[in-house]
């Protein structure tokens, strides 16, 4: 359980210059605790967290109007939750707007409200940006499905892909409305 001084000294704001080690970090961390089993472990061993903080570092350079990453800081532990948001990239799926393209907690921070303050905060932002939905894809194998149905999402596409020469299946949860799905709070200012 998330105690109040938790929620209060914990900071939710979007991802700056020099961001790219410490998402690289969490990213890498999340995928080796998740994926085993999902995903062929060559997959999983060859992450590099050097070449990761650079994709992250691109994306936060890129980041603007459309497209954002969010992280979630704590004191004296740094960056411990990410998410990045925008379009969405399924043309298939017209009515779900916006997507959140990924969302991962530190695995040491799990369980504190954290992926669903990082949830809420991404939706919030795809809401001010005019989305009026989203959708998260997810491996039918990971185990924060059941986190997107505790969060309100439901199952409303399936499909094959590949990941490392691997295949995958994957689930996409979708909120069909996210004003309805908002309290009053804001998303995160500055950079």
């Amino acid at each position: 359980m998330t105690s109040d001084s938790e929620r209060q000294t914990r900071i939710l704001r979007f991802a700056r210059p020099g961001d790219g080690p410490g998402l690289a970090r969490v990213y890498v961390e999340s995928w080796r605790e998740t994926y085993p089993g999902l995903l062929p472990d060559h997959v999983l061993i060859n992450m590099s967290p050097a070449r990761q903080a650079a994709q992250w570092e691109a994306q936060i350079r890129t980041a603007g109007t459309q497209h954002a990453v969010l992280v979630i800081d704590l004191p004296g532990y740094g960056i411990a939750g990410l998410a990045s948001l925008g379009p969405s990239r399924d043309r298939g799926l017209v009515r779900y707007t916006g997507e959140v393209y990924a969302l991962y907690v530190d695995p040491n921070h799990q369980g504190r409200g954290l992926g669903s303050a990082l949830l809420t905060g991404a939706f919030r932002l795809l809401a001010e940006r005019g989305y009026g939905s989203a959708v998260i894809w997810a491996l039918a194998g990971n185990p924060a499905r059941f986190f997107y149905e505790a969060e309100g999402g439901r199952t409303i596409a399936e499909r094959d892909g590949t990941l490392g020469g691997a295949p995958v299946r994957e689930v996409a949860f979708g909120w069909d409305n996210l004003a309805a799905s908002l309290g009053g709070q804001r998303a995160p200012r500055g950079g």
